[in-house]
């Protein structure tokens, strides 16, 4: 099972998988005797996604494309819109149970709806957690949506028509980057840019720690094919602000995105 504080924890923090009760009893003295602990079935999942969706107080709804979410560590390291090779019927029912939720809980602003992609399994996927906000998964639509997480949020709450959330390419990529060797990270930015003239870069202003996400790079393709050089030229972005150099003997890559 996986056992979890019943308050206070996100990026994996105040989560154990225990495999016994020896291990559950030696996970509440590590989760330092807080009780009762969350206790969740284990669940065999192929990947995981994330359904974001906006409702007004007067109930218009508008979701975007359901994404894949790549987690590395317990944090969110990077997300693929829209989820590549699912099942047309899978998104769908993604995107509605999404909407239904919001509905039924009578939510205003914009949710994210994190699932368990599990094929073959009833419906395709298992709902594993609401964020009432706009949230890290949804960091892709500052720059790959008509309308931004954010923009949609403030369109919700005062109740005004809510925007387009078609993608602006066949594919984007957002990359995370956490605290590293560089702590000013603005003096990396010049070999960043140069490295991807395509890429939007996005820093929280957070004090710099190992492990803290402090920003992110977004990064449309042209083409749902290119993904894999997508994130592969994103990474490259993100890995030069958080170390603060370039990595030795790289260039630039070539695409129609930078050309």
């Amino acid at each position: 099972v996986v056992l979890k504080t019943p308050r206070g924890g996100y990026d994996g923090k105040g989560v154990r998988i225990v495999a016994s009760a020896s291990e559950a009893a030696d996970a509440a003295d590590w989760f330092e005797a807080m009780s009762p602990l969350l206790a969740e079935a284990k669940v065999e999942f192929s990947r995981e996604l994330s359904a974001m969706v906006a409702r007004t107080p007067d109930g218009e709804t508008r979701a975007w494309p359901v994404v894949h979410t790549i987690q590395v560590d317990g944090v969110c390291d990077e997300v693929i819109a829209p989820a590549l090779d699912i099942p047309l019927e899978v998104a769908a029912a993604a995107e509605d149970a999404a909407v239904r939720i919001a509905n039924e809980l009578g939510v205003t602003g914009v949710m994210a709806v994190e699932m368990f992609e599990t094929p073959g399994v009833g419906a395709g996927f298992l709902i594993n957690e609401l964020a009432m906000r706009p949230h890290n998964t949804g960091h892709w639509t500052q720059d790959g949506s008509v309308t931004s997480q954010f923009e949609q949020h403030l369109r919700a709450i005062l109740n005004l028509p809510l925007g387009a959330t078609e993608l602006l390419g066949p594919v984007v990529v957002m990359k995370n980057f956490l605290g590293g060797a560089n702590q000013n990270l603005f003096s990396a930015y010049p070999a960043a840019l140069a490295s991807e003239p395509a890429a939007k870069v996005h820093c929280y202003g957070k004090a710099v720690r190992p492990g803290r996400k402090i920003g992110h790079v977004n990064l449309v393709g042209a083409a749902a094919a290119d993904v894999d050089s997508v994130r592969r030229r994103a990474g490259v972005v993100a890995n030069i602000i958080r170390d603060g150099r370039a990595p030795a003997g790289a260039a630039p890559e070539t695409s129609e995105e930078s050309a």
